[in-house]
């Protein structure tokens, strides 16, 4: 029987630009796993800073050339989804290589007035205010328009709410129109339950909007399954562009198209995407469809959240035993939980890159990774390139630590970081690397392991209590 490394060899291309293999240990962007696993114990959560800005400037660099390459006369604006991952040190790193903000709800405004007042944004910078918006929301926007934030833009997602922003708010300003698109064959509803219909767009703008304080600079569009090299993807963009062509012969300060829905991260070291030249599919078919209109072409805005910090994260864990529960299901009990920790997995039944960290010259075997929770969804079975999963054989006295990978996106928010989870099971610690000024790379802890006090105190127990208290 062939080693763990040998199944790796011969299944994918491999070693990475991502991951290596030095001494059957695994290193990740040349961090070395296992020091960090001997520095601060598993689980833990771990962001490679750099890889954000790796991202950011590639997408950049694609789109910039696309738009050379097809003479394209519009600008191309990057946009951070901030939902994604709201940490400080993700929107330091991404704002630090030029990128845009896009909110999604009244708490996000809060973060925009921090990092104005940090120095990190300016009232020249882009905030592109989408969602179904409560009160608050539209209040903290206006505030922000009153303010001279001249580049944020409300996008009206529903025909009442511009009504709040032409009550309150001074002077001429930027909106966006979000259009409603038609979901993907398979989805349960045929229409997005957000956004403005098609059919209402052009009658909306001529009644409501020409004429007024606010200047229609932005059509918004935004497909679930993100930006994909399919028929349902292309129908739904060309329907969009020629709506903004249409919308554009009565409009003269439209200008700017955002289409969201961003670029996928690898889920599989069998992973084939090509971003150039979607990139250059999408330019291409804006310019043809504009041409075809007689119309100019709109500056290019993306909203890119998981593609920005998806492929910055990890999660490490060690087994704590093997347990073989009939004849053949063998399970790797892991100290964590897929439920608390990547919920993703759980609810969505997302597949990550799973890697062992240690012991890759042992001989390996199918396994079932099992969560900590009570639950018997809080378990791990395949993969994303095959229905089954392969780790390392161990013995008693082994410990085998593996990773998840690319799990930066969504995995707080979704799973209420520092909140209570799912038997009470901690969030994890969280470990930071990024370089200094020399190009080392330097680790830091952002958060320790959520300890009972905190649990304690969220639960109404006053002043918590110790394990031995």
């Amino acid at each position: 029987m062939k080693s763990y490394s040998d199944l790796i060899d011969q299944t994918f291309d491999f070693p990475t630009k991502e991951f290596t293999v030095s001494q059957n240990n695994l290193s990740f962007h040349s961090v070395d796993l296992m020091d960090l696993i001997r520095k601060y114990g598993t689980p833990f959560k771990l962001t490679y800073l750099p890889k954000i800005g790796e991202n950011i400037q590639f997408a950049k660099q694609i789109f910039g050339d696309a738009i050379k390459k097809y003479h394209y006369e519009g600008t191309y604006t990057y946009c951070y989804c901030t939902k994604s991952s709201h940490f400080k040190f993700v929107l330091e790193e991404a704002l630090d290589n030029g990128v845009h903000i896009e909110t999604s709800s009244a708490f996000d405004i809060p973060i925009v007035r921090s990092l104005y007042n940090s120095g990190k944004i300016s009232k020249e910078t882009y905030i592109v205010c989408n969602g179904f918006k409560r009160p608050l929301y539209k209040e903290y926007i206006t505030n922000l328009l009153n303010d001279g934030f001249k580049n944020c833009i409300p996008v009206l997602d529903n025909l009442q709410e511009l009504d709040h922003y032409s009550a309150n708010v001074t002077g001429d300003y930027q909106i966006g129109i979000r259009v409603a698109a038609d979901e993907e064959p398979n989805f349960a509803f045929y229409t997005s339950r957000l956004g403005i219909r098609y059919n209402d767009v052009i009658s909306y703008y001529k009644e409501k909007i020409e004429g007024s304080s606010a200047k229609l600079k932005m059509l918004h569009f935004f497909i679930n399954t993100g930006i994909k090299d399919s028929a349902y993807y292309w129908s739904e963009l060309s329907r969009f562009i020629y709506k903004y062509c249409e919308l554009k012969k009565i409009c003269p300060e439209l200008d700017t198209i955002d289409i969201g829905g961003g670029f996928p991260i690898k889920n599989s070291l069998y992973f084939e995407y090509d971003y150039k030249y979607m990139a250059e599919q999408i330019v291409e078919n804006i310019k043809w469809i504009c041409n075809k209109n007689h119309v100019p072409v709109p500056h290019i805005f993306t909203e890119f959240g998981s593609f920005t910090v998806g492929e910055s994260g990890a999660t490490i864990y060690s087994v704590l035993d093997q347990k073989l529960q009939n004849d053949k299901e063998l399970w790797y009990m892991m100290d964590g939980s897929f439920i608390t920790h990547m919920p993703d997995v759980w609810g969505l039944n997302e597949k990550y890159i799973l890697l062992p960290v240690n012991h890759w010259d042992n001989m390996y075997h199918k396994v079932n990774i099992g969560g900590l929770t009570c639950d018997s969804m809080d378990y791990y079975d395949s993969e994303a390139h095959i229905f089954e999963v392969f780790l390392p054989i161990i013995d008693r006295p082994e410990t085998l630590y593996f990773g998840f990978f690319h799990t930066g996106a969504y995995q707080e928010t979704l799973g209420g970081y520092g909140g209570i989870q799912h038997c009470l099971i901690p969030a994890p610690k969280h470990v930071l690397i990024k370089k200094d000024d020399q190009g080392n790379l330097v680790d830091s802890l952002f958060a320790p392991e959520q300890d009972s006090d905190a649990m304690m105190k969220i639960l109404g127990y006053a002043n918590g209590a110790g394990p031995n208290q």
